[in-house]
């Protein structure tokens, strides 16, 4: 039985970039559980307009 698990999940959220103004992208979180309770975000990354794979420390969430 396994009692950490690291879990990827994917969903769209809407971020701010200086070049290209308000945009929508996949943002996908690696999360480290235990027992089924996520315990922190061990890495998390975007996919840009145009398919490369980003770090999110470079855009700011729109407020």
């Amino acid at each position: 039985m396994l009692f950490v698990k690291v879990k990827r999940t994917t969903r769209l959220e809407k971020r701010y970039s200086k070049k290209m103004g308000n945009i929508s992208v996949k943002v996908t979180y690696i999360k480290k559980h235990l027992f089924g309770i996520p315990l922190r975000t061990i890495h998390k990354y975007r996919e840009t307009y145009y398919g490369n794979v980003k770090d999110c420390a470079d855009c700011v969430l729109s407020a």
